[in-house]
């Protein structure tokens, strides 16, 4: 009786298997010789595909940057861009929060990551923000973004009502908390990207607009 086959091995298979094993036990979990073992074959295989370990995380990172959508800031003015923006990349993140911690280092070399920086940069600078602010208006967001989707604020906190009522007066409802993480961890994302953009908007006034309409005509 013939051997049942194997699914061909494909840069896919191993990307999606390697972004399965990190969302169930972190990023610290993935080893080559695990992700061989959890597709089937064995480690060298895998690098037909990708030359290390770096590249394969390399390649699951961009799997979740591309589902960002950027595609606001060639179509809608740059504040509701941003606001879009941040609220897909938290989306793409917070399905995947352990993948984060390598995410935040930065593009590197990955497509999908330069597409995305390059989509914001280019329709802030297009919008009139001078390059600096523009780079400075990018980074801000991803730092907020990014470490909103590292954890829940929520779920930090115990479900042991006892432990506040003896301790910490203040905190007598916390204990509550976890039930309402959704409600809790996205009102404080909006509140949070709310004051950020209204800073924006009043530093573009300030400065963007008042220069562009300073200049002469003609």
């Amino acid at each position: 009786m013939p051997r049942p086959r194997r699914p061909l091995l494909t840069r896919d298979r191993i990307v999606e298997t390697a972004l399965a094993l990190i969302d169930a036990d972190g990023l610290g979990a993935l080893s080559t010789r695990r992700l061989a073992a959890a597709l089937g074959v064995q480690g060298p295989s895998l690098y037909n595909h990708f030359a290390t370990k770096d590249e394969i995380l390399d390649a699951v990172a961009d799997t979740v940057t591309v589902a960002v959508d950027t595609s606001g800031f060639a179509s809608r003015d740059w504040l509701t861009a941003l606001r879009d923006w941040a609220w897909s990349y938290r989306r793409a993140l917070t399905a995947h929060p352990n993948i984060v911690p390598y995410l935040a280092q930065g593009p590197g070399r990955r497509p999908a990551a330069l597409a995305m920086a390059d989509a914001v940069y280019g329709g802030l600078v297009r919008a009139g923000w001078p390059p600096a602010r523009a780079t400075h208006i990018g980074a801000a967001l991803r730092y907020f973004v990014a470490g909103s989707a590292l954890g829940s604020f929520a779920r930090g906190f115990v479900e042991d009502p006892e432990l506040y009522a003896a301790h910490y007066p203040h905190l007598r409802q916390a204990h509550r908390l976890a039930e309402h993480q959704q409600s809790v961890d996205e009102g404080a994302f909006a509140l949070g990207l709310d004051a950020l953009l209204h800073g924006l908007a009043a530093e573009y006034t300030r400065t963007v607009e008042t220069v562009e309409s300073a200049r002469p005509n003609g």
